[in-house]
């Protein structure tokens, strides 16, 4: 399937989102590696891995870029030759990209219950406005709320990409409801205190999740 969706948030950012569908052969012979990312890909052990990092090549080429355009910092961050703001992320049958002159983090998360298993090694202050959907005995929003939660703090660990940081500790996700899609999320590292504005929305029983940094 091609893309499925392309998010024109403001005139300087935008959010592609992609259904892999394709094959591996399909999705490879339809885009241009460099040297780096074609021993990368070699070296996936995962075909559905494979599959998720070939689907955001074909993001980048919708966006008007290749993967000759792209590279990664020593630590793992990705970078646009242009030097506009990008973050990946793929998960299972879903790929995304944002793209935008703003500071952005960018995730899309299965909405699965194995989620409340590990919840207590990623939520804390959270736990003061869960507790109204775990007391109310409503697991279906629990667990959507619980993968939103995890998705904004990916997104903003993306953009600091900092060794140290814990989502359980170190980021607080402000009080937010599903029906609003917005929020907001702090970072309080060492000496560092950031604010984020968060957007999600979902996708099939997908969460996709963006985050900006304030200025």
């Amino acid at each position: 399937m091609p893309l499925l969706k392309t998010i024109h948030f403001n005139s300087s950012t935008q959010i592609l989102v992609w259904k892999i569908t394709e094959s591996y052969t399909e999705l490879f012979e339809t885009v241009v590696l460099n040297d780096k990312n074609s021993i990368r890909l070699a070296g996936m052990k995962s075909e559905m891995h494979q599959r998720g990092f070939l689907s955001v090549r074909k993001l980048l080429q919708t966006a008007g870029y290749t993967d000759l355009d792209l590279y990664y910092d020593a630590f793992g961050k990705p970078h646009l030759k242009d030097n506009k703001y990008i973050s990946i992320t793929h998960s299972h049958d879903f790929s995304a990209i944002i793209i935008s002159d703003a500071t952005v983090g960018i995730d899309i998360e299965l909405q699965r219950d194995k989620i409340i298993r590990i919840a207590d090694k990623f939520c804390d202050s959270e736990n003061q406005f869960l507790s109204r959907s775990f007391e109310a005995e409503n697991k279906e929003e629990y667990i959507r709320k619980l993968t939103v939660i995890w998705g904004i703090k990916e997104a903003i660990f993306k953009i600091r990409n900092e060794k140290g940081i814990s989502f359980k500790d170190h980021i607080k996700v402000g009080d937010f409801e599903l029906q609003d899609s917005l929020g907001q999320a702090e970072l309080h590292f060492d000496s560092i205190i950031k604010e984020f504005k968060i957007y999600f929305e979902e996708i099939d029983n997908f969460t996709l999740v963006y985050a900006f940094e304030k200025d």
